[in-house]
């Protein structure tokens, strides 16, 4: 297996969140790749790699330009107002909910913070567009790695911050660009005529249902804490299907807080068996870890072991795939638990 790991992605280091009425340090950090690369370099299951530069002009295609725009200059901004800006990070304050507009674009900095983000827990720092940028390199080179015709049948892309909450102009959930959305558009434009983006992250990727919720290419699934309870709270439910000529592309699979192993493997046998039927040429998977039954923001009780499983059932499965990390914020098992899924696809190919 290839892994392409984003050799800039501790540049994106976020001091605080705001997290249940308090501001505490962020859960998202750069450990949370450090712990995964000392495991690969324990158990070795891929080769690891550098991306390329990334082809903005792909992100352009998921992204709108207006919100690159924003993230590529926040940090400059930022300084401009006030050079003791550099101490801190940037957190919205205000946002435009219903019955404001959002097709304008003010000049006031805040006020565009708050246009393009959903949350107060996901501060952009000096570095978070040149790690968002490359974590978006790792899965196109990824992608492209794999449609080639020697390439592999998996690869990942092993970066951080996360993407799936990232929608086409707004970031949130400690995410900024959507990398699974935009290894998806990869896969079609390197020719697969029909993909499935499978997020088997704790929290409803939403940005990544956003994207395509209108587009029938691309068939999005997402097995995660029902949105009742769980984060992000406004979407995610079961009788979000698609729309327009999108409609029944989209399967989210909600599942109770306390859910075990068993519920969660039936979950994604029937998530597995709506890719089959809808025919997809591609696979990317939106791996989230923070399932894991220590995780101090979740709440299944996956166990470590358990991801073994997991990896092989995505081997089973043989379409040409490619993972993309998301969240898992039990930072010191977070190694174990990710190199776990790897070594079941690579085990599971090899059998």
């Amino acid at each position: 297996m290839l892994i392409f790991h984003n050799p800039l992605h501790a540049r994106h280091a976020g001091r605080h969140e705001m997290f249940r009425g308090r501001l505490v340090p962020c859960h998202e950090s750069p450990a949370r790749l450090d712990y995964v690369l000392a495991e690969l370099a324990r158990r070795p299951v891929g080769e690891l790699r550098e991306p390329s530069d990334a082809d903005l002009d792909l992100v352009r295609r998921v992204h709108r330009p207006r919100y690159l725009d924003f993230l590529a200059g926040a940090w400059q901004e930022w300084i401009a107002l006030d050079p003791d800006n550099a101490a801190l990070d940037i957190l919205p304050s205000i946002w435009p909910v219903r019955g404001f507009r959002d097709d304008v674009l003010p000049v006031n900095f805040a006020a565009r913070v708050g246009l393009f983000s959903f949350d107060t827990g996901s501060p952009i720092t000096a570095g978070t567009w040149e790690a968002a940028r490359c974590g978006a390199a790792c899965a196109i080179d990824a992608v492209r790695a794999v449609a080639a015709s020697a390439g592999p049948r998996a690869a990942m892309a092993l970066t951080r911050p996360p993407g799936h909450h990232a929608g086409p102009d707004f970031f949130g959930g400690y995410c900024f660009l959507n990398n699974a959305a935009i290894a998806a558009e990869a896969w079609r434009v390197a020719g697969a005529a029909r993909v499935a983006v499978l997020d088997i992250d704790y929290h409803h990727g939403n940005g990544t249902q956003t994207i395509f919720y209108e587009r029938p290419d691309v068939l999005t699934v997402s097995i995660h804490g029902d949105p009742h309870t769980e984060y992000p709270f406004f979407l995610g439910y079961a009788n979000e299907h698609g729309a327009g000529a999108g409609e029944g592309c989209n399967l989210n699979l909600p599942l109770p807080a306390g859910s075990d192993f068993k519920a969660w493997r039936a979950a994604l046998a029937q998530g597995l068996h709506a890719i089959e039927r809808d025919g997809a040429e591609a696979l990317v998977v939106a791996l989230g870890v923070d399932t894991y039954e220590g995780d101090p923001i979740s709440r299944f009780t996956l166990k470590s072991d358990d991801y073994l499983e997991v990896g092989r059932m995505l081997a089973g499965f043989g379409l040409p795939m490619v993972l993309v990390l998301e969240g898992g914020y039990a930072v010191a098992e977070m190694g174990v638990n990710v190199v776990n899924v790897l070594d079941g696809i690579v085990s599971a190919s090899a059998a």
